[in-house]
């Protein structure tokens, strides 16, 4: 199934990403009206509206501004270089246990968005300031801890440890991420073996 890539199907069929698509039960269907009413806020500011990864994404200055996303608990707001934002009412959160930046909005009712346009719209209007100042946040360098099982498997099989090396560094998180969460060390081998055809293909954790 492809991803949409006109804004308009979103809010009409939802984002292409999986069989809900054009159905009573995209999560789109749960939080129309406060998508529309997020839209609204972000045409009203001026920003200019794309889509990207499926998902309606607003830009200014040539920069990304914010995405949405609907899920079947929430509907949310994502800013681009949240590190940037001064956040005085500390609504913001992490989009996942991973992110390192609190850089989204989650709302869980329909009549949120009308309750704090005041601040999303200021919250837009400083994104936009810092998008046409050309101001970026600084790079956070994080040293992940790679997992012991993975430091023996890299040091027992070349081939791996040579492809390892040569992935992207998101490629290589996405890995140690995975294999940091599970509990056990069996389970932590077991992964590393199920992933090492992926990785000799260049691939990441995630991708297909």
């Amino acid at each position: 199934m492809a991803m949409i890539t006109d804004a308009n199907v979103y809010f009409t069929d939802g984002c292409g990403r999986c069989a809900r698509f054009g159905t009573p039960d995209c999560s789109t269907k749960l939080w129309h009206d406060g998508l529309l009413a997020l839209r609204k806020l972000c045409l009203e500011a001026g920003l200019v509206e794309t889509a990207k990864w499926g998902h309606p994404c607003y830009m200014h200055a040539g920069r990304n501004i914010a995405l949405f996303g609907a899920f079947r608990g929430d509907y949310r707001l994502t800013f681009f270089n949240a590190a940037l934002l001064k956040d005085p009412e500390g609504l913001l959160k992490p989009a996942g246990p991973n992110a390192q930046v609190s850089g989204t909005l989650f709302l869980t009712d329909n009549g949120q968005v009308e309750t704090l346009a005041p601040t999303i719209s200021a919250y837009l209007r400083e994104a936009m300031d810092y998008a046409e100042a050309g101001t970026l946040p600084p790079k956070i360098v994080t040293e992940l801890e790679m997992p012991e099982e993975l430091v023996e498997a890299l040091d027992s099989d070349p081939e791996l440890a040579e492809a390892f090396h040569e992935l992207t560094p998101g490629r290589q998180k996405s890995y140690i991420y995975n294999l940091n969460s599970a509990k056990k060390s069996e389970t932590r081998v077991s992964r590393i073996a199920g992933f090492r055809d992926k990785i000799i293909a260049g691939k990441g954790a995630l991708d297909r």
